[in-house]
Formats: C-alpha cells, structure tokens, sequence
C-alpha cells in the first residue's frame, strides 16, 4: 500500500480500510498467540500500513477542516 493511493480515497474509504487493517492485525496476533502465524513478518507490515493510512488520513482531515 503506498501513500499517494491513499490520498486519492475520501475520508469514508480511510477510515473502512483502517477498520480492516486493524481486524487483520488483531488476527494476525491471536494466529501468532496460538502459534499458527507462518511469516511473523506479516505483523509488521500490517502495523506500518496503519500508520501510513493514520497519517495520510490525518492529512485529508487537516485539508478539508
């Protein structure tokens, strides 16, 4: 995911896909809890995604405000 995608969505579609995001790395953390998570690096991933849509969704707020 790369930020300049994220940018062209509204603030509706952040904030659908950071509720998706967070899903999955709740899963993610319940599947390594159990010991069932085949690539640890999965987890990573998933966190920087949701910083990077936290941060592009804060800059389309800070415009539109």
């Amino acid at each position: 995911m790369e930020a300049k995608d994220l940018r062209e969505q509204d603030g509706a579609e952040l904030r659908a896909k950071e509720q998706e995001l967070r899903d999955e790395l709740f899963r993610l953390r319940l599947r390594k809890g159990a010991g069932q998570l085949g690539n640890p690096m999965k987890i990573r991933e998933v966190r920087r995604d949701l910083a990077r849509l936290r941060t592009v969704r804060r800059e389309v707020e800070g415009r539109s405000a």
